[in-house]
């Protein structure tokens, strides 16, 4: 059997906790409201690393490739975990990320342990505010950066209110308008943690494979220039190898081909203006240099199932 094929892949919250939890049926808030969101709405979900361990199926060792983001916030305890392929040690007062379909497994984690452990996928995070970052541009999520942070005790403090907020906003909500407010806690976390990385993290040496260090660059490209290239032997031009060795090295490393870099990087430019411009399918199929709407159009609902227009009509915020 190869390596890779050992790897489970898990997709969203429910199959998290088919393989997680002894109960799958675990609610992380009995008080939530539970909205129904429209499918590729997204999903946030909020777990006490306590509560995760009491119900933990103790899956150690075992690789899995989430296909979300993950941020955790450790106050007590110590855990050891692999990212990517490095092995980190965690203590308390530290915060960790884990990047959409980057392989993750827990080798260890200590009886007295606490904290917060929240997944959302981009789906999610696109619908914050208007104009924002994406997630690929934040550096604990970039293969090639550290993906931790050691806190201070008012930073921790910080963090701890602010993951409460966004847990308390969360069982709160009644309409899609209220989950407004839930989605800007996550962006105010992201962009604190990216304040404090900038300051503590920038310049320190971080190892990768060679391997990885062409993915991280092949990623960096795309988001540089995913509007102008879409295609894969452009990127492998500028990174001097041939079309074929770069997908097999992209795929070896990300479970995924090239293309679906570049796709899913167009993609979210696509919703993001769908959602958050009032621009018409006309000027953002243009915006993005597609030849014509119809071809875009075809692009949009072959990898979300919508057209433009009934994506925007299902998913933009009610005024």
């Amino acid at each position: 059997m190869s390596h890779s094929s050992k790897i489970k892949e898990i997709s969203n919250v429910q199959e998290f906790k088919k393989f997680y939890l002894q109960d799958s049926y675990y609610s992380t808030c009995t008080e939530c409201n539970q909205l129904e969101y429209a499918q590729g709405n997204g999903f946030l979900e909020i777990v006490a690393l306590e509560d995760l361990q009491k119900l933990h199926n103790r899956h150690i060792g075992l690789q899995t490739r989430r296909k979300f983001y993950s941020i955790i916030l450790l106050s007590a305890g110590e855990v050891v975990e692999v990212i990517g392929h490095q092995k980190y040690s965690f203590g308390a007062q530290t915060m960790y990320f884990i990047s959409e379909n980057q392989i993750h497994s827990i080798t260890s984690w200590s009886d007295n342990l606490k904290g917060t452990l929240c997944m959302f996928d981009a789906d999610y995070f696109l619908l914050c505010i208007k104009h924002q970052i994406t997630l690929n541009q934040f550096p604990f999520f970039q293969l090639d950066k550290i993906p931790y942070l050691s806190l201070s005790d008012r930073e921790a403090q910080m963090m701890q209110h602010l993951f409460w907020k966004l847990q308390a906003e969360r069982c709160q909500k009644k309409t899609f308008n209220d989950d407004l407010l839930v989605r800007m806690f996550l962006n105010i976390i992201l962009l604190e943690a990216e304040r404090i990385y900038q300051h503590k993290v920038t310049g320190e040496s971080f190892n990768l494979s060679r391997k990885e260090q062409l993915v991280a660059q092949f990623q960096l490209l795309v988001n540089q220039h995913f509007l102008e290239m879409k295609q894969v032997n452009a990127y492998a031009g500028i990174l001097h190898v041939h079309p074929h060795y770069l997908n097999d090295v992209v795929k070896e490393v990300s479970g995924f081909p090239a293309s679906y870099f570049i796709q899913k990087q167009l993609m979210q430019e696509a919703k993001s203006r769908l959602i958050q411009t009032n621009s018409t399918v006309s000027m953002i199929a243009a915006e993005l240099n597609f030849t014509d709407d119809s071809y875009f159009g075809r692009f949009f609902k072959k990898l979300t199932g919508f057209t433009p227009l009934q994506y925007r009509r299902a998913h933009q915020h009610q005024k």
